[in-house]
């Protein structure tokens, strides 16, 4: 059963519930239902995280999850908050995804677990694309790979000994090379 369910806490975060699975043990009266439920929680401002729960009720299992999750947060670098710095991907199990930087007025373009993350993250124009498994759990750690993986300029100037402006001005640069290579090959026809 997949869902996606928004809560704002007091504290300014953001959880959504992203699947819920519903599992069985067969015991000699009968079958024991468990539940496991996947819950990714953000601040809208460059901070996400995600957990997994498991309990005998809906409700516990979701609480142990948002715990778990507000545990695992992570912060990731945005450029102008709203968007990723470069493109990345990433692979968890069978799951491998695909994140592209857009432009503003792209929106989020993703699919079910991707799009809970971006949303709870902050951002507000992303393309996403996933392959492989629609496995939400596999889903959201190969998402995680790849954001964690993101460098901001800051931090790849410093480990280059460069100024933030030299990266910055290669990057524009070379998108500047791609538009006019671009409109080179759409002369020639």
């Amino acid at each position: 059963m997949n869902a996606q369910v928004e809560n704002r806490e007091d504290d300014g975060l953001v959880d959504k519930l992203v699947a819920i699975n519903r599992t069985a043990k067969v015991v000699k009266g009968g079958r024991r239902f468990g539940f496991t439920a996947l819950v990714v929680v953000g601040d809208g401002n460059g901070r996400v995280g995600f957990g997994k729960g498991k309990a005998k009720e809906v409700m516990d299992a979701k609480k142990k999850a948002t715990d778990a999750a507000r545990k695992a947060m992570v912060r990731i670098p945005l450029r102008e908050g709203r968007t990723l710095h470069h493109d990345i991907k990433g692979v968890a199990g069978a799951g491998k995804v695909t994140l592209r930087s857009a432009p503003p007025g792209t929106g989020i373009i993703a699919g079910g677990p991707m799009r809970a993350i971006f949303e709870a993250l902050g951002v507000k124009d992303v393309v996403a694309k996933s392959t492989g498994t629609s496995n939400p759990f596999n889903m959201i750690r190969a998402t995680f790979e790849a954001l964690l993986n993101i460098e901001s300029p800051r931090s790849t100037a410093t480990r280059r000994g460069l100024k933030v402006s030299d990266v910055i001005g290669r990057r524009e640069s070379i998108i500047g090379a791609e538009i006019q290579a671009v409109n080179e090959q759409e002369g020639d026809k």
